[in-house]
């Protein structure tokens, strides 16, 4: 709710009440969704950071880039599995949605065309394939893959680790937290359409 000037008791001079009644106004305004996406975004790349910890999370994260650890897992998982006809094809099957994810954020990426952050003074802390951000294709194949292989191996590992490769995007100050819920969101989404709802599964 927007508090108005004229609701502010007036103290003092002039000058300094239009001053305290602007500072209130503005602690209470909604935050727009950009400005709420700037902010945490600014957060996350400002708090917790060491130089440790900024290169060990640059090296997990490197192992999203596309989508290649969770495309070593879907063969590594279809090779275990060589005398298991059912839970091969399982494996492969997610390994082929998590590939069909990446290639569709992709396109999307060159159809929203929405730039990075560029935050003054703070420089990215890795490397990126292209200057689009939107959706996260760390956090799309992440989710995709976790619900796929959620068939075929217990869910919750998954889950951890694809919100964990989505969120040290934002951590490393190359994605807003919308192009990572956009991602999670459309991940999970392709693999939940794709499997159908008689689809059985494997714990």
């Amino acid at each position: 709710m927007r508090v108005r000037e004229s609701d502010v008791p007036q103290q003092g001079s002039g000058a300094s009440s239009s001053r305290c009644s602007a500072a209130v106004a503005y602690s209470l305004s909604p935050l727009s969704p950009t400005d709420l996406d700037h902010r945490l975004l600014m957060l996350a790349r400002t708090r917790g950071h060491t130089p440790a910890r900024d290169r060990a999370i640059a090296v997990f994260s490197r192992g999203g880039e596309h989508a290649a650890c969770w495309l070593a897992l879907g063969l590594a998982g279809a090779a275990a599995h060589a005398t298991q006809p059912t839970r091969r094809a399982s494996w492969l099957r997610g390994a082929g949605l998590v590939a069909t994810s990446y290639a569709l954020n992709t396109a999307i990426k060159f159809t929203v065309r929405r730039p990075r952050p560029e935050l003054p003074g703070l420089e990215p802390l890795t490397p990126t394939v292209t200057r689009l951000s939107f959706p996260s294709a760390h956090a799309t194949t992440s989710f995709a893959a976790a619900r796929a292989y959620g068939a075929v191996m217990p869910a919750t590992p998954l889950y951890a680790a694809a919100a964990l490769l989505a969120l040290s995007r934002i951590y490393l100050g190359v994605h807003y937290p919308s192009d990572i819920l956009a991602g999670a969101v459309f991940g999970t989404a392709l693999v939940t359409v794709a499997e159908g709802t008689g689809t059985d599964r494997w714990r």
